[in-house]
């Protein structure tokens, strides 16, 4: 079973940026991957997927904001993250998209956009 860990999170202020990672314990190459967050009192979304051969597709609320890669090399996934707003604050976690077996959850990253 693939393990993940996300890291990157942090404190910024509004407009700013964030680039976040996550790393499996194992390979990840044949598999489309995701990230998702989850508000406090909300249930977890996800705000970015990418496909084996690279494609990817984000709700509207990010769209144009948020940019997910993966180095399937590292087994890693990253969401960069811009023009960051108060209402994208919560945990970050990355797994596989809605429709796959899931991976077991990693412990997230906190993102929390203040001024």
């Amino acid at each position: 079973q693939v393990q993940l860990v996300e890291s990157g999170g942090g404190l910024v202020q509004p407009g700013g940026s964030l680039r976040l990672s996550c790393a499996a314990s194992g390979s990840i190459s044949w598999n489309s991957m995701g990230w998702y967050r989850q508000a406090p009192g909300k249930q977890r979304e996800l705000v970015a997927r990418i496909s084996v051969s690279g494609t990817t597709t984000y709700p509207d609320s990010v769209k144009g904001r948020f940019t997910i890669s993966r180095d399937n090399a590292k087994n890693t996934v990253y969401l960069q993250m811009n023009s960051l707003e108060p209402e994208d604050t919560a945990v970050y976690y990355c797994n596989r998209p809605p429709g796959y077996t899931l991976f077991f959850w990693g412990q997230g990253t906190q993102v929390t956009i203040s001024s």
